[in-house]
């Protein structure tokens, strides 16, 4: 038995999100059709995040185990070959078996593209969310300061369990103009279902002045996600990195959470 870790991008645009679903397109889906066709052998992949439908990604990072005597530096070509082109595994490693995408990870960046003229654009409407009023992004980046730390990200959630920890340490949060695009990064040590488009629509708000700067503690404090913006578009959303290093033991943090 040998173990694998690969990275991978995948255009999520004709996807129904990365996790696998009966009768559905996904990534997950895909990536492990792939792997069978190689090695014929089931697998099941296991990934570090899991992107929703229309979501992208510039570094994913999986898991996954099986018999083959495909070489380590071979296992990138041989399933490139099999893959649709909107999928493409940029490097394979061999792992130790106690490695996990998911929950080896210390953390996770997020980039989210908006575009912001006047007119929307023909070649980036796949891969960025149109906005026709001009933001602030000075504005943007001091209501952006206020997520920095370890916070309780209840009111940026789509989905809550109670018996989970909404607990999460946002270790960067960036907001910068490059001509026409509005590029909002993020980054940190895991994310609820949600979290970084809610936390986009949020920013966009302060940005076109609908939202005050002192309105993003007060949201933060209320774990209400109805006092927070709305879900931004899926298209603008890419998964940029998997960060693997030391994990940081978190005092307010009851119990290990499933991390997305």
């Amino acid at each position: 038995m040998r173990y694998f870790k690969a990275t991978i991008e995948y255009d999520g645009t004709d996807f129904c999100g990365y996790q696998w679903q009966h009768g559905l397109r996904t990534v997950q889906g895909v990536l492990e059709k792939a792997i069978e066709v190689r090695t014929e052998q089931v697998v099941r992949i296991e990934g570090a995040g899991r992107t929703d439908s229309g979501v992208h990604s510039l570094g994913q990072v999986i898991g996954f185990n099986c018999e083959t005597r495909i070489p380590g530096e071979s296992m990138v070509l041989a399933l490139n070959s099999v893959l649709p082109g909107d999928v493409v595994v940029k490097k394979v490693e061999e792992v130790s078996p106690t490695f996990r995408a998911r929950f080896s990870a210390s953390s996770r960046s997020y980039a989210y593209l908006i575009f912001n003229r006047q007119t929307p654009s023909a070649l980036w409407s796949r891969y960025s969310a149109f906005c026709p009023v001009p933001l602030d992004v000075a504005a943007m980046q001091k209501a952006a300061n206020f997520l920095l730390g370890e916070q309780d990200f209840a009111a940026f959630a789509n989905d809550l369990d109670r018996e989970k920890v909404t607990m999460r340490d946002v270790m960067s949060c960036r907001v910068r103009r490059q001509h026409d695009f509005v590029i909002v990064r993020v980054e940190a040590n895991a994310f609820l279902r949600g979290m970084v488009r809610n936390i986009v629509g949020t920013l966009m708000e302060v940005g076109v002045g609908k939202r005050t700067l002192d309105s993003i503690p007060k949201v933060l404090a209320s774990c209400d996600r109805r006092l927070a913006g709305p879900t931004a578009p899926p298209q603008g959303l890419c998964l940029l990195k998997v960060g693997y290093g030391e994990r940081k033991n978190y005092a307010h943090w009851k119990e290990r959470d499933t991390e997305r």
